[in-house]
């Protein structure tokens, strides 16, 4: 049987850190943050790291590296495994407190760190942070994006970022590959590969191996066919708009970037106190940026996004032209703040939601309407002790709904002793459902005795309007008899009067 091959970046995948290109700083953290677990007395200060950076970096493989080199056992849960609480609870938290069989750590790695979200994670991202909190293992998080994660999780854990890897650093891999694999390149191949690849050595990788299968020998006509789309990051933009001079090219810049004119404006609008410090260049500047933020206004109330157009034109090139002379001197562009507080908030909306769809799906009203509405409602009626439990047992609330609904003014313990009493309620109205019905359907015995209730006062209102209409027809019949025979009988007496 023909073995079947492997691709390329597996099979050239570094197997320690010494073999990780690109990173010389990072690794050298990593190793540093490694070699604090080897004191099986004392646990480190920091128990988790997170590892983030663009895609392509190497920060998998940097986890996986550093397990080798330090001969411990590794555990790993990605996307594709379903991350509730329970499921993390049950596989990682179990290895987080016992030693490997060898009597060595273990490694917890927990990749795409940054996509814990939706009903298939509900209560994942608090279990994690509770592991973090009484782990006796090491433990990495893996992110692109260290800002989509809560702050909560952040805070928990220390981060090391994976920058992109040098053009440099991606040459000379793939000429190590090239060579290994027997494939002979064109002078400037490699060079044109590594620029398409704009710092994603796992993408550089799997462009060689793509060119290679059409032969031995890849001309540098082949890789212009196979190039990819190279877009220009947020803060070359920036630079362009904030120190350049030439309008037309900071506007120019913004067609191949991938930020629309709402999140541009955010950018702008964050750096701009930082890049102009004179106040007349300010006052310009705002001026012209005030009336990017009424076309992009008119597109939102409109629909008409053709007026993007304006609006991203006067958002760079009036940018360019408010100021009086040129900025010289490195500012660092910080990203904006609205950004950090929707993801500090992000777990916080998340429970709002869901309160306000079960709420809303129980009371026929939408999700806008539950929101600003109803909340005041059923906030009042949940801290009722009367209420609260036949409310919560209703709607089959979750401990982080009961917290956010009451706006955590009660203590864990009393939340925590409504979410079980309620339990208890639903699974003796269940275990009631099952008895009576056989399990057939899901909800109350209320709504089902309801719904049968209606069903027969409508068969009823049906019988009785048959009748009544029946009886009307007949009746409507009768009189129609009696005119006509009245129409003789005057006929008839009228000619015998006659």
């Amino acid at each position: 049987m023909k073995q079947k091959s492997v691709n390329w970046v597996e099979k050239y995948r570094p197997q320690t850190l010494s073999q990780v290109v690109g990173h010389p700083t990072a690794i050298e953290e990593l190793r540093s943050w490694a070699l604090s677990w080897l004191d099986d007395d004392n646990i480190p200060k920091d128990r988790a790291i997170i590892i983030y950076g663009n895609a392509g970096t190497g920060k998998t493989t940097s986890a996986f590296a550093i397990a080798n080199d330090m001969e411990w056992e590794l555990i790993e849960l990605n996307a594709s495994d379903q991350r509730t609480a329970k499921i993390i609870e049950k596989i990682a938290g179990s290895a987080s407190q016992m030693e490997a069989l060898g009597g060595g750590k273990r490694l917890i790695v927990l990749d795409e760190a940054d996509n814990i979200h939706g009903n298939a994670d509900r209560g994942g991202e608090k279990a994690i942070i509770g592991l973090i909190k009484k782990t006796r293992q090491p433990i990495i998080l893996i992110a692109n994006e260290l800002y989509d994660m809560s702050y909560g999780l952040r805070s928990s854990c220390r981060p090391i970022q994976f920058r992109s890897v040098t053009k440099s650093s991606i040459i000379s891999t793939l000429k190590k590959i090239a060579k290994s694999e027997g494939v002979t390149c064109e002078n400037g191949v490699l060079e044109k590969i590594a620029t398409n690849a704009d710092g994603d050595l796992r993408g550089a990788i799997n462009d060689l191996e793509a060119l290679s299968l059409g032969g031995s020998i890849i001309m540098l006509k082949d890789v212009v066919t196979n190039e990819r789309d190279s877009k220009e990051g947020i803060f070359q933009v920036l630079g362009k708009i904030f120190k350049g001079t030439n309008a037309k090219d900071a506007h120019e810049a913004t067609y191949d970037l991938d930020e629309n004119p709402d999140d541009l404006i955010q950018w702008i609008d964050e750096n701009l106190p930082d890049e102009y410090t004179k106040p007349e260049d300010l006052v310009r500047a705002y001026n012209y940026l005030s009336r990017a933020s009424l076309f992009l206004g008119r597109v939102q109330r409109r629909r008409n996004y053709n007026m993007w157009r304006y609006a991203s034109l006067l958002m760079t090139s009036g940018i360019v032209v408010a100021k009086a002379q040129k900025y010289m001197g490195y500012v660092k562009s910080r990203t904006p703040s609205i950004r950090k507080r929707l993801s500090d908030t992000k777990s916080k909306r998340k429970i709002r939601d869901s309160l306000a769809k079960k709420i809303g799906s129980h009371c026929h009203t939408s999700v806008a309407f539950t929101r600003m509405n109803l909340f005041p409602f059923f906030k009042s009626l949940v801290r009722n002790k009367k209420y609260a439990l036949n409310v919560v047992a209703l709607l089959e609330l979750d401990l982080e709904e009961i917290a956010f609904i009451m706006d955590s003014r009660s203590d864990t313990k009393e939340i925590q002793k409504i979410y079980e009493e309620a339990q208890a309620i639903i699974k003796k109205e269940t275990d009631y459902e099952v008895e009576m019905f056989g399990g057939f359907g899901k909800g109350r015995i209320k709504e089902k005795v309801e719904i049968k209730e209606k069903v027969e006062i409508k068969e009823k209102v049906d019988i009785k309007e048959k009748i009544e209409t029946k009886e009307k027809v007949k009746k409507k019949g009768t009189g129609k008899v009696n005119k006509e025979e009245n129409i003789k009988e005057s006929a008839q007496r009228s000619l015998f009067d006659y």
